[in-house]
């Protein structure tokens, strides 16, 4: 099995892909690591949020996928 990583929004345009799957477990620094250098410095600012197996983390960096899991990558939503 493996994790699905899916980029929403503007961090698919900087990801060059929409998903994919990575070999688990995978932690906050190997989702920084796997993410490529546009998509991490995007992670690491407060305003994008990071969902793990269907609920938002409160704490990004305490990210701790396994096999099964969807991480989705939540750039800042816009509106008015």
């Amino acid at each position: 099995m493996t994790i699905r990583i899916l980029f929403l929004g503007p961090l698919a345009d900087l990801a060059g892909q929409l998903e994919c799957e990575v070999e688990g477990p995978l932690d906050w620094d190997g989702l920084l690591a796997f993410a490529g250098p546009a998509v991490a410095e995007q992670l690491q600012l407060e305003r994008v949020n990071v969902a793990c197996a269907g609920k938002v983390l409160a704490d990004k960096t305490a990210l701790s996928a396994v096999d099964g899991d969807e991480i989705a990558l939540l750039p800042p939503v816009s509106g008015g």
